[in-house]
């Protein structure tokens, strides 16, 4: 088939642009194994067999790789190894007291990246007092425990 290539060079750019339309980041590395079979078939490799081949081995490399290289640098997990999302990630932050503590419970409020928690101290701890940094102990439904601690949060916690 003598113009091979331009259908895998067609397959290339649809799998490209349609990665623009998805969240997987997957349809970009089938667009780079089908830009590979289109060199191919443009070199002179003509069995149609072997371009699928490689646009496969390619293809399925390419995902395998990026999958290794993005859970290794990008996801963040717990010591342990699983991992950590949502509210488990708020876990070991650090919070500034915008309500004081009140009431028998020492209920207060905590600010953690722009959003306002219920809070209490963990036992022990002294009531809060509004604008002391504290560090996120554990989390309870819509419900945080919190410490005192002597860093301070990021700027964008205290507005």
């Amino acid at each position: 088939m003598p113009y091979a290539w331009i259908v895998w060079l067609v397959i290339s750019a649809v799998l490209i642009a349609a990665e623009v339309l998805t969240t997987g980041f997957v349809l970009l590395w089938f667009g780079v194994g089908a830009l590979v079979a289109a060199v191919l078939a443009l070199a002179g490799i003509e069995s149609l067999a072997v371009q699928t081949i490689v646009f496969l081995i390619v293809s399925s490399l390419l995902v395998i790789a990026s999958r290794t290289i993005f859970e290794r640098f990008l996801v963040r997990s717990s010591p342990a190894g699983e991992l950590k999302t949502g509210i488990e990630m708020m876990i070991g932050q650090i919070g500034t007291v915008v309500e004081a503590s009140q009431g028998a419970r020492l209920e207060g409020a905590v600010k953690v990246y722009g959003s306002v928690w219920t809070a209490f101290p963990i036992e022990g701890e002294e009531p809060l007092a509004v604008g002391e940094p504290v560090l996120i102990e554990r989390v309870e439904g819509n419900t945080i425990y919190v410490r005192r601690t002597s860093h301070r949060a990021f700027l964008f916690n205290e507005k």
